[in-house]
């Protein structure tokens, strides 16, 4: 995560904007106020998605055993009704 101060931000926000949104780095920025992160839409929407997901009674379970679950034992794509 690269840190620094908001004049700073200022002076560089076009390449940082870009870095972040190309390489998915976090920026934290100082203000005599308190500190901002910057990320970006991406990484944004995957926080927003585990946190729904973690808020569903049971569901951390359910992942956890579709992680351990072989592969031999798993449907084919073929095979799955959408």
């Amino acid at each position: 995560m690269l840190n620094m101060n908001i004049s700073d931000f200022r002076n560089n926000i076009g390449g940082l904007l870009e870095q972040t949104i190309k390489y998915n780095e976090p920026v934290s920025i100082r203000t005599k106020s308190g500190n901002v992160v910057l990320i970006s839409e991406d990484d944004y929407n995957g926080l927003m998605e585990t946190l729904y997901l973690c808020s569903i009674p049971g569901m951390k379970n359910r992942i956890e055993e579709g992680i351990r679950t072989p592969i031999s034992e798993c449907l084919s794509e073929n095979d799955v009704e959408w």
